[in-house]
């Protein structure tokens, strides 16, 4: 008899759960997730429409102003085509692209975008925001594009803390023969000085090491965060040899009285400038 009710009572709620088009709840400990419009816009297909976009827009000469006008047609509808073949350019003067990528992109909804390139044009940084159009696999370039300022240049923040002279010292002397091996790319150089566990990449001999000419070591424990500026050189015979700095941030660990490198790379202290 049990039996028989505990079929009734499933049998119940499964119709229960058609009749009132019930979904099943998620699995225990998985969660829904929410697909929002927005999250259907095709970014990377609009961003690389966008930027080969950009290639045609930022290029102007009133030698080539038909071909331009025709590049354009393929980006843009064909009533925007006819209406502004130029695109706002009035025909007079030259815009010459340096350099170009996307920066970045505000996704509207599912089907509107503007993708922001930033490009050196005539010598001069600026951005461009590009409004696209998506449906599916198709995009479009809806219309003029809006020229924008570059980006604010801004001071970094001043460096916190003070230098430790021992951990300089001691680093100072080691330092040296360590980029030297890292230089070279001499693998087992550079095991002598990475710590348990960590392996190191060199430059493989694409420079020569020449000096450290900055080092900043903040005070603290055992495991430090320090900062590098070393000379460079370059493979060239003497003397045309170029020489240029380079600033590393190093995680450093001290185990029985010498310095081990846990990881190099680029660093956001500009010490080399000081």
């Amino acid at each position: 008899m049990v039996l028989w009710t505990a079929l009734v009572v499933i049998a119940y709620r499964g119709m229960a759960a058609l009749v009132l088009d019930e979904t099943a709840a998620p699995a225990r400990g998985g969660t829904a997730v929410a697909v929002t419009p927005a999250a259907r816009f095709p970014v990377g297909l609009a961003e690389a429409y966008a930027a080969e976009f950009g290639q045609v827009y930022l290029n102007a000469s009133p030698q080539t102003q038909a071909q331009r006008a025709q590049e354009l047609a393929a980006f843009v509808p064909p009533r925007v085509a006819a209406a502004d073949p130029d695109l706002g350019w009035n025909g007079t003067g030259e815009l010459q692209l340096q350099s170009e990528q996307v920066a970045g992109i505000e996704v509207r909804d599912a089907s509107h975008a503007v993708i922001t390139l930033l490009a050196t044009v005539n010598g001069r940084l600026m951005e461009l925001g590009v409004p696209v159009v998506a449906s599916g696999r198709g995009v479009v370039i809806s219309g003029q594009p809006a020229w924008l300022p570059a980006p604010q240049q801004i001071s970094p923040p001043p460096e916190a803390g003070s230098n430790d002279p021992q951990a300089k010292s001691e680093l100072m002397n080691e330092l040296p023969a360590f980029f030297q091996a890292y230089a070279a790319g001499d693998s087992a150089a550079l095991s002598r000085f990475a710590a348990p566990g960590v392996s190191l990449t060199g430059l493989d001999g694409a420079v020569t090491f020449g000096s450290v000419v900055s080092l900043d070591v903040p005070v603290g424990g055992r495991a430090r965060q320090v900062t590098a500026t070393v000379i460079w050189e370059s493979g060239q015979a003497e003397p045309d040899a170029a020489e240029f700095e380079s600033t590393y941030g190093m995680s450093v660990y001290l185990q029985s009285g010498k310095w081990y490198v846990t990881e190099i790379s680029a660093s956001t202290e500009a010490v080399g400038a000081q």
